[in-house]
């Protein structure tokens, strides 16, 4: 597998954030919702990368900057033909070492808190996160989580 960055111009990468949208609107209502479409991806803040095995999009993965010394993790997907195989491992490494290089002492992240998402909960504690208050604009609800791993 390798990690480019992305100008989410591609069909692939247009196809796997809509899979993404849809499942967010299909599991959190929408008050809860914080996924971001393509456009709102496009932002100068925000670094977008896809994760390829040869030709095909396997999942992707973002960092939205926040301040210089705090990211915040946006977009984790895996493609739904290639779950269970380690993608999400390997973006997730990607992008905690490329908030490390950027010098962010901090990284963070929200999630949802029903069921659906507690594999996505599980690989984040697997990697160091820890549960924490709502950080930037995020509130309080119940239907989100925010974690935070400190580099």
């Amino acid at each position: 597998m390798y990690l480019k960055i992305d100008d989410l111009s591609g069909p692939q990468v247009a196809e796997l954030v809509r899979e993404h949208l849809q499942s967010m609107v299909l599991q959190s209502p929408p008050e809860s919702m914080h996924a971001l479409g393509l456009e709102s991806l496009k932002k100068p803040e925000i670094t977008f990368w896809s994760a390829w095995e040869g030709d095909e999009l396997v999942g992707c993965g973002a960092l939205k900057e926040l301040d210089s010394q705090h990211g915040e993790i946006k977009s984790m997907r895996t493609s739904s033909f290639h779950r269970r195989k380690g993608v999400a491992k390997g973006v997730l490494q990607h992008i905690i070492e490329e908030a490390k290089r950027r010098g962010y002492q901090k990284l963070s992240l929200e999630t949802g808190s029903m069921d659906a998402f507690e594999p996505a909960r599980k690989l984040y504690i697997g990697f160091g996160f820890q549960y924490c208050e709502p950080f930037s604009d995020y509130v309080e609800d119940s239907n989100n989580v925010f974690m935070t791993k400190k580099l």
